[in-house]
Order: C-alpha cells, then sequence, then structure tokens
C-alpha cells in the first residue's frame, strides 16, 4: 500500500513537470533528481565530502551547459586523476577516480539526454519514462504471484523471468496504446520494438543498480521514497532507457 501512495503522490507532478512545465523549472527539478541520485551513488560507492562536491559541479556543469559534456567530462577525469595521485592509499586510488568519472556519465551524463528527448515532444520522454513505471509494476506484482525462474539470483534474487517477461509484454502494450493518441506519425511495429528494446534495457540498468548495491553491502540507495527505497532505485531503469528512447527518437 505505500508503494502505490508514493506512487499516486509522484505520478502528478512527473506529468507536469514533463508535459506543462516551463523549461527553466524542468532544468531544475531535473537538476534536483540529479543531484539527489548522484548523492545516494557517492554514499553507496564511498565517496567523500569532497568527491561528492566536485561530482556535483562537473555533472550540473553536463548537465545545464549547452555543449559542455565532453569538455566537462575530459577535466572531471583529469581532476580525478590528480587527486588520486595526492592519495595516501595509491591500491585505491584508480578505483576511486574511475567510480568518480562513472557517477557523473552514469547520473547526469544519462539525465542530459533527457533534454533534447523533451525538446523534440514531451511525449517522448513521458513514454521512456511511463514504459519503466508500467514494466517494473508488472514485473513485482506477476513475479510475486508466479515467478519461480530466477532472472539474476545473485545479483537480485527476487527478480524472475516471469517478472521480466511480465514487464517487456507491460512496456508493448504502453507503446500500442500510447504511440496513436500522442505520437502517430510511429508505426505501432515499430513503437512495439522500441517498447521491447526500451524496456531491456530498463531491466538491464535495474540490474546494474542491483549490482552497485550488493557490491556496497546495501538494501536501498536511500529512504527517500516510501515503499520504494532511494530516488535512484526509482530511476534506475530509466537511466539505461531514456538513452535508447532518444536515438530512436533522433535518427530513426
Amino acid at each position: 500500500m505505500t508503494r502505490l501512495l508514493t506512487a499516486f503522490v509522484l505520478i502528478p507532478i512527473i506529468l507536469w513537470t514533463v508535459i506543462l512545465a516551463p523549461e527553466w523549472c524542468f532544468l531544475a527539478i531535473l537538476s534536483i533528481i540529479a543531484v539527489i541520485c548522484y548523492r545516494e551513488f557517492s554514499v553507496i560507492t564511498g565517496g567523500n565530502r569532497a568527491s561528492l562536491l566536485a561530482g556535483l559541479g562537473a555533472g550540473l556543469a553536463i548537465l545545464l551547459l549547452p555543449g559542455a559534456q565532453f569538455t566537462v567530462l575530459t577535466m572531471a577525469g583529469l581532476l580525478a586523476m590528480t587527486a588520486a595521485m595526492r592519495s595516501e592509499d595509491l591500491a585505491g586510488a584508480l578505483p576511486s577516480a574511475a567510480i568518480f568519472v562513472f557517477g557523473i556519465v552514469y547520473i547526469f551524463g544519462v539525465w542530459r539526454f533527457a533534454v533534447p528527448l523533451r525538446a523534440l515532444s514531451p511525449h517522448w520522454l513521458l513514454f521512456a519514462l511511463g514504459l519503466n513505471w508500467a514494466g517494473d509494476a508488472a514485473a513485482y506484482y506477476v513475479g510475486r504471484a508466479i515467478g519461480v525462474h530466477k532472472l539474476a539470483p545473485r545479483v537480485s534474487p527476487k527478480k524472475s523471468w516471469e517478472g521480466a517477461a511480465a514487464s517487456v509484454a507491460a512496456s508493448i502494450l504502453v507503446a500500442l496504446l500510447y504511440f496513436p493518441r500522442f505520437l502517430p506519425q510511429v508505426p505501432l511495429w515499430q513503437a512495439a520494438l522500441l517498447a521491447a528494446g526500451a524496456n531491456a534495457a530498463g531491466q538491464l540498468g535495474d540490474l546494474a543498480e542491483s549490482a552497485i548495491k550488493r557490491g556496497a553491502g546495501v538494501k536501498d540507495s536511500g529512504a527517500l521514497l516510501p515503499g520504494h527505497g532511494g530516488l535512484l532505485d526509482r530511476v534506475d531503469s530509466s537511466l539505461f532507457s531514456i538513452p535508447v528512447v532518444y536515438l530512436f527518437a533522433r535518427f530513426i
């Protein structure tokens, strides 16, 4: 019940932000989401205050400054390597530098795709998010009801192949209902293929975040959202599916 109540509160806010919010407001909310996600990631991976502040600065530059992605990412990599040379723990210096740069790409770099995707049409971004909401819900309830065959027991013991299949089916159903109404220029067969591919990417994103948490020995990325854990737990699928939808919408 707590899980459903949280969803009912969040969905209207997300709908307004994606469809109706002025651009400055959308960017402000997106920045807040990215900052929270990066903070949760930094806590999971053992980052210190200095690396958190540096990562937030570089990440926000990637997210908000047009054309800054490659320049800022390169500078962040050089900064991370410079800091690694000054570390007393040289054995852990290189992994720490790699985690620092990876976190910026994983959180801010991926959310950057949401900006041009919304510029193409808010309905593209809403679809990229909505297919994961439907897929996650289907996987959760079908997996609990009939899930027997484990999908990735070492990474996420509760996930099942039955739940994964239900997730793909739910995303395709969303596409078949959504595209004729909001994005009619896309043939239904392409919409179905896009939904299946983006859902598969989203499920990989979910498993990737689960692997990070399992390696760190934590269950959730945080406790911000009752019934869901941290914000990163809620958007981990979207971080992998949004680039897939953007590439399709932009180039195909």
